[in-house]
């Protein structure tokens, strides 16, 4: 009998997981369905990036705390001294966050080539090239005793591996099996077969997303699973450890995922709660109808309008961070913007532009610029 050319997981559908998987359709209707004004949407997405962000490092180590790593996304110059690993793990997450955000709106195909690019933002910046997978073992030891806890298939086998997992991905899209149930098994067999000496786990995460947002379960962006990972590092690393042997081939490569399955859907399930309870609140507290020119801001129009928040002035690098674009194109938004009579130049320098809100739309936002 001829072997299958795709990953062929092991796993049951228990009443747990049915039950998170309800759930997690209800809070995604009631959260889709729940009109909110610009800054109410911007501003929490942009939070949850952040979490997102500063979560997904501190899981393999990174130093720096949720406020620093805000002020390094915000602020391009931003560094720590003796910390610049730790910095530059942080604005790339960021980067690679916001590239995932792109290719899941554009519904981009589950490929090999898109992870690799996806793992090159991640380890070394957003203009680096795809990288290859590891070319050796790479044992993973327990940093206090030293002993081996997983020793993952040898480098020749990583291809092949991970050419039948994307496979399975875009076969089990085809079949219309639910999202999140996708973006849990591809999590799990990516760090399993870890294909690169370093930045596994954070690629395995935001490739959980691109599933979940591209399949339509980004929620608007409102929720973080790495910030529920990092607060019981525990529960996340005793479900990956699905059999008791640490090596691939004696048990991982085989082994029953109900387990890890019941963790992610039930987590999710709960994430999607919290946001859910929040769109419930302003449900019950009634939202007026926007005025006409807010009805007229476009998606990204709103993205940049909740920036202002926070902030009297906005320059043409945050808005290409926060909409994931180059800074030329950032830059034509913006003139465009300033043409509607949206935005004002506050500073015409061409070195330091920056912009801020006409007094028709600042009083939208509620945040007036201080005298």
């Amino acid at each position: 009998m001829k072997k299958s050319n795709i990953w062929e997981p092991v796993y049951k559908i228990t009443p747990k997981v049915a039950r998170a998987l309800m759930d997690i359709e209800a809070a995604k209707t009631i959260v889709e369905r729940t009109a909110l004004p610009p800054a109410a949407e911007a501003e929490p997405r942009r939070a949850a990036r952040v979490r997102s962000t500063h979560f997904s490092t501190r899981i393999e180590g990174n130093r720096l705390t949720l406020k620093e790593a805000q002020e390094v996304i915000e602020d391009k110059k931003t560094s720590f001294h003796g910390r610049e690993r730790d910095t530059g793990e942080v604005r790339n997450y960021w980067n690679a966050l916001l590239k995932v955000e792109e290719w899941a709106e554009k519904r981009t195909e589950f490929t090999e080539d898109l992870i690799q690019r996806l793992h090159a933002i991640i380890e070394k910046g957003k203009r680096s090239k795809p990288t290859p997978y590891r070319a050796g073992q790479n044992v993973i030891k327990d940093s206090a005793s030293g002993a081996v806890v997983y020793m993952p298939p040898e480098a020749k086998e990583v291809p092949k591996l991970m050419s039948e997992m994307a496979a399975w991905v875009r076969q089990t899209e085809r079949s219309g099996m639910p999202g999140p149930i996708i973006a849990a098994l591809a999590h799990y067999q990516f760090v399993t077969i870890h294909p690169y000496y370093d930045g596994n786990g954070r690629t395995a995460r935001l490739l959980a997303t691109f599933l979940l947002q591209r399949d339509g379960y980004g929620l608007r962006g409102f929720f973080s699973m790495e910030e529920r990972h990092a607060r019981d590092l525990q529960a996340y690393y005793t479900s990956l450890a699905v059999h008791k042997h640490h090596n691939y081939h004696a048990g991982r490569a085989q082994a029953d995922l109900t387990g890890w399955l019941e963790y992610f859907i039930t987590l999710l399930a709960d994430v999607f709660g919290g946001a859910r309870d929040e769109a419930a609140k302003y449900a019950k507290e009634g939202i007026p109808l926007e005025p006409e020119p807010l009805r007229r801001l476009d998606r990204r129009a709103r993205v940049v309008l909740g920036m202002f928040a926070r902030k009297d002035t906005i320059t043409a690098q945050e808005v290409a961070a926060a909409l994931g674009l180059s800074g030329r194109m950032a830059r034509n938004i913006l003139t465009a913007w300033v043409k509607d009579c949206w935005l004002v130049v506050a500073n015409p320098s061409n070195r330091a532009r920056a912009y801020r809100l006409s007094a028709i739309y600042r009083k939208f936002i509620g945040n007036n610029p201080k005298k």
